[in-house]
């Protein structure tokens, strides 16, 4: 016996290599049986539960993301804040009431008495200031362009919502995807091994054959594995989006092929991404809070209305006054003011203009990865996955007639296994692009009924105010 022959009889005795021997193999199918008949009613349990659960799109996961999204409703907590700001922006003032009594003595024959001393009055008054209109209608225009800043700011929120959701939902479809080419590839090695373990036994075959066949074996049984695991993650990841829906199956294909962009066109494209936006609306507002501080350059008067009441023997009293502020100082004050919101919005609009122009270039690089992954994807699928499979067919047939080694065959089918992974990982990372690229902006069904599930909650905070008070794309 040469020395592979009792390398393979040796590693035969151990309990994992249990298929040379014919008796063992039917004391194991016979527990197999047994067991499966056990776990036939939990099975079927667990298949119809899954039956009646619809399956989940990636629209769905992305309106799910949003209703559920803490994001989404900070952002529409900051609007309701900023248009009640912009009530109250636009409105002067409140007036102050003035009480007094003016002139009493604290000694001699006429101490503390209000009625005897002629000076001694009891005042009541009311000061109004008089805000400027120019004044309220800027400070009106400050607070609008701070509601519409804020309302870029949530499409922003629901841009990154409805992005990294689809990124998460492509992530579970893709590792699914790889788990069943894996296991498919898993079946077929079992297979190889038996034939390789059925010919060792009736001499057509060496134990080197059986050894490769069990290394290859173990090699998909770690893949697979590796594989299981990803899933595992990717529906963690999937949960933080959509909660328990996330154990749903999925629906469909991703038409990953196109998108709403043109590189040649993406300066006119990109002005209406949310983030560009968000920083012209901020832009906006430091110019609205430059006309604000040029306005507060020119000081607002106040006008007061006194009643004084004397003692009953003399008159009573009535005084009307107005003060106006003196801006002795106007340099060194309220002109730095003004400078420094107008720098603040020249600011703004350079980082705009910066910020266009990065995203430019990197919109445009990420269009040309996603062309990149598409066509080799397509190579994969028209060339490089035909040809191995019939390459691991044909050896297939070589080694049934005897003409090619079971090495050649692993070969070969290892190589066919590559080919199809490879092809699933680029077409995974041009649905990852694909998925940055399509949803730069929010898709109008997700954003309205972000904006119904809004209007909803506020007119239920509404209420409870008033009671205390009284498919795939």
């Amino acid at each position: 016996m040469n020395r592979s022959a009792l390398l393979l009889v040796g590693q035969s005795r151990r309990p994992a290599r249990w298929c040379l021997f014919p008796g063992a193999r039917l004391r194991y199918r016979a527990r197999t049986l047994a067991l499966s008949a056990a776990l036939l009613p939990v099975l079927a349990l667990a298949s119809a539960v899954r039956a009646d659960e619809p399956p989940l799109t990636l629209a769905e996961a992305q309106r799910l993301a949003t209703l559920r999204s803490k994001q989404v409703e900070a952002s529409d907590l900051g609007i309701s804040a900023s248009k009640d700001l912009a009530v109250a922006a636009a409105e002067r003032p409140d007036p102050v009431a003035k009480v007094g009594l003016e002139n009493l003595p604290i000694d001699g024959a006429e101490r503390f008495s209000v009625q005897r001393d002629f000076m001694t009055m009891r005042s009541v008054g009311i000061m109004q200031e008089l805000t400027r209109p120019t004044k309220l209608r800027a400070r009106a225009a400050e607070s609008q362009q701070a509601v519409r800043l804020a309302e870029a700011q949530k499409a922003q929120a629901l841009v990154a919502v409805q992005r990294d959701s689809a990124l998460a939902w492509l992530d579970r479809y893709y590792a699914q995807a790889t788990e069943q080419t894996v296991l498919q590839q898993l079946q077929a090695a079992r297979l190889e091994v038996t034939a390789a373990e059925a010919a060792y036994r009736g001499g057509r075959g060496t134990a080197a054959d059986v050894l490769a066949a069990r290394g290859t074996l173990a090699e998909l049984e770690d893949l697979a594995a590796d594989a299981s695991r990803g899933v595992s993650s990717s529906k963690i990841a999937l949960v933080r989006w959509v909660g328990d829906a996330a154990g749903r199956p999925l629906a469909g294909q991703p038409a990953i092929d196109t998108i709403p962009l043109h590189k040649h066109t993406l300066d006119s494209q990109l002005a209406e991404h949310p983030e560009m936006l968000a920083l012209e609306r901020r832009e906006e507002l430091a110019r609205a809070e430059a006309e604000v501080a040029r306005a507060d350059r020119h000081p607002d008067w106040s006008v007061e209305l006194v009643y004084s009441q004397r003692g009953s023997g003399y008159s009573n009293m009535v005084t009307l006054q107005l003060t106006v502020p003196l801006e002795i100082r106007r340099a060194s004050r309220q002109d730095p003011k003004l400078a420094a919101t107008l720098a603040e919005a020249s600011r703004a609009k350079a980082e705009r203009e910066d910020m266009l122009r990065a995203h430019a270039a990197e919109i445009g690089a990420m269009i040309e990865a996603w062309d990149s992954a598409r066509e080799r994807r397509e190579r994969y699928r028209s060339s490089i996955i035909p040809l191995a499979a019939d390459r691991s067919a044909a050896t297939r047939a070589a080694y049934h007639g005897g003409k090619a080694s079971l090495s050649d065959l692993l070969l070969a089918q290892r190589a066919e296994i590559e080919a199809r992974l490879k092809a699933l990982q680029l077409e995974a990372s041009a649905a990852r692009l694909w998925a940055q690229l399509a949803f730069l902006n929010p898709t109008p069904a997700t954003a309205e009924a972000a904006t119904a599930e809004a209007a909803t909650a506020e007119a239920a905070t509404a209420t409870s105010v008033g009671s205390d008070r009284g498919e795939l794309p």
